[in-house]
């Protein structure tokens, strides 16, 4: 778990929100390679020493950011179905992450992430949200895989693909993807 994770409430968490809010709006204005601890701090009105303290650098810092700009803001809509509910959340996973923006996200959350905890956090997200959906599902009645099979089968490859082979990566492969999954869960029962 990250430094800044320890003490969540009070002040603690009143320091990480001034502190991620100046990073976002300092990297708006100045650029990243603009940003500096001084400069955040001086916008957040911290000491140098508290973001070195609770981040360790810069890298550390950014990476919180992005950890958290990457958690959803919302649960996924309900559609009416386990196909249609996974596959509207499956081209808004892609399309966030597969944006300029969730790239650069995705590429901080793990530079400064030297134990792992930041790319766990992020596939907790993932998983959170497969979770209402698969769970919605099974409400219904309808026949629903695993979290971890539907993580395995449809996170996985868009991930891999937009971070290894972006080229020619749409809607489509990620309709594919659940209906290849849906399509296999039910050949498997």
């Amino acid at each position: 778990m990250s430094k800044q994770m320890v003490r969540p409430g009070g002040r603690s968490a009143r320091v990480q929100a001034s502190v991620h809010t100046a990073a976002r709006e300092l990297e708006a204005e100045v650029g990243r390679d603009g940003l500096t601890v001084p400069l955040i701090a001086q916008r957040a009105g911290v000491t140098p020493s508290t973001i070195y303290r609770r981040w360790g650098d810069l890298t550390q810092l950014l990476s919180d950011v992005a950890v958290e700009r990457l958690r959803p803001e919302t649960t996924p809509q309900d559609h009416g179905g386990l196909e249609s509910d996974l596959t509207a959340w499956a081209e808004q996973f892609l399309d966030e992450m597969a944006s300029p923006a969730g790239r650069a996200y995705i590429r901080d959350a793990l530079l400064g992430d030297p134990d792992g905890s930041n790319a766990g956090q992020c596939s907790a997200y993932a998983a959170d949200q497969v979770d209402v959906i698969l769970t919605r599902a099974a409400g219904r009645g309808e026949d629903t895989p695993g979290v971890e099979t539907v993580v395995d089968h449809v996170v996985a490859p868009l991930m891999y693909r937009i971070l290894f082979r972006p080229a020619g990566l749409d809607a489509a492969h990620a309709r594919g993807l659940v209906a290849g999954l849906l399509e296999g869960d039910a050949a498997e029962k």
